[in-house]
């Protein structure tokens, strides 16, 4: 079984940057999954964030991110990370990482479309964008 575990979540003031991390353990190594990170809000569907195929080279953004949250993956680690700036009160939620094996084409693709594939998520970590 593929255990994710977030990290890095917090409270920050709007204009700021956090970190999150997502590691992955089990005895399964990411360097076969690709790995999107989603967030969800109370009251509101899961969306996707972010997504990083299996290699690192390829990436995909929602629109409302792009240019201010960047994905990256050290595949040695087995971790992939989420780096967040310029942060938002629209952005306040809980981030959760997962997994999809050999998932590219779906990272690729239409983000909407990313919650339904995706097979193995961690636990999730809260961020509040807030003065």
């Amino acid at each position: 079984q593929l255990y994710l575990v977030e990290s890095g979540g917090g409270l920050v003031q709007p204009g700021g940057s956090l970190r999150l991390s997502c590691a992955g353990s089990g005895g399964f190594t990411l360097a076969n999954y690709a790995i999107g990170w989603f967030r969800q809000a109370p009251g509101k569907e899961r969306e996707g964030v972010s997504c990083i195929g299996s290699t690192g080279t390829g990436t995909n953004y929602d629109d409302s991110v792009k240019g201010r949250f960047t994905i990256s993956r050290d595949n040695a680690e087995n971790t992939v990370f989420l780096q967040m700036t310029s942060l938002k009160p629209e952005d306040t939620s809980i981030y959760s990482c997962a997994a999809l094996f050999r998932g590219d084409r779906v990272c690729y693709g239409d983000p909407r479309l990313w919650p339904d594939h995706f097979a193995y998520w961690g636990q999730g970590t809260p961020v509040n964008v807030s003065e």
